[in-house]
């Protein structure tokens, strides 16, 4: 396992127990996302960054023809994700494997290089190789399809003293929101043929991007 991987066990060994139960109340934008997805009837789906499942049970309850995946460094979470997935009786639409997001296979992993949607949420802070991270998603997905994120934004319409609250309090768990996104999407949509979006949500705390590949 990679070091970053290490950390991730790390960190969320015992906070995987609590984490969606808590994290409801913080990571803002999630659900927006899920029920923007609009996948198309068995077209498959792909979590960068799927923790606990969470996400990806959401995605198939709202999408009950979607064909699941989720990858993740983390095997600490995936055992979580493993046992939430069969909790919920999806055991056998959500495929999930231990993988860094800047570089797995997902050929070899899943069966299949890309998919109709692809998401990270609230992960690519959480990445010190964040872009690479990024570009590995696009490859991910298939032509028509789109790539959605959703992470911390820069507060930029809340008062400096709840950023450096919130930012500082973030550092602890080695996340740092990414300044460079919209621009890091909207470089990344010209070069390999696309069209990039991004916007503020809730004032600044949170992010949402993507882009469209042709």
């Amino acid at each position: 396992m990679s070091g970053h991987g290490q950390l991730m066990d790390g960190v969320y060994r015992y906070q995987r127990h609590i984490y969606d139960l808590t994290r409801k109340y913080y990571l803002l934008g999630r659900d927006g996302l899920i029920a923007d997805l609009d996948v198309p009837a068995g077209g498959a789906v792909l979590e960068i960054g799927c923790g606990t499942g969470r996400n990806l049970i959401a995605v198939g309850k709202a999408w009950p023809q979607a064909r699941l995946y989720g990858v993740d460094i983390s095997e600490a979470m995936l055992g979580t994700a493993r046992a939430s997935v069969a909790k919920a009786g999806m055991g056998g639409r959500v495929a999930l494997a231990q993988g860094d997001a800047c570089g797995f296979d997902a050929q070899a992993l899943f069966g299949r290089a890309t998919f109709e949607r692809v998401f990270i949420s609230y992960a690519l802070s959480m990445i010190p190789e964040w872009e690479m991270a990024l570009a590995q998603a696009a490859r991910c997905v298939a032509p028509g399809g789109r790539l959605e994120i959703v992470d911390f934004g820069q507060q930029e319409a809340l008062p400096g003293v709840w950023k450096r609250a919130l930012f500082g309090w973030l550092d602890r768990f080695h996340v740092s929101p990414r300044r460079e996104l919209a621009i890091a999407i909207e470089r990344l949509a010209r070069d390999m043929g696309g069209f990039p979006h991004s916007r503020a949500l809730y004032r600044g705390y949170a992010v949402r991007g993507g882009l469209i590949r042709v």
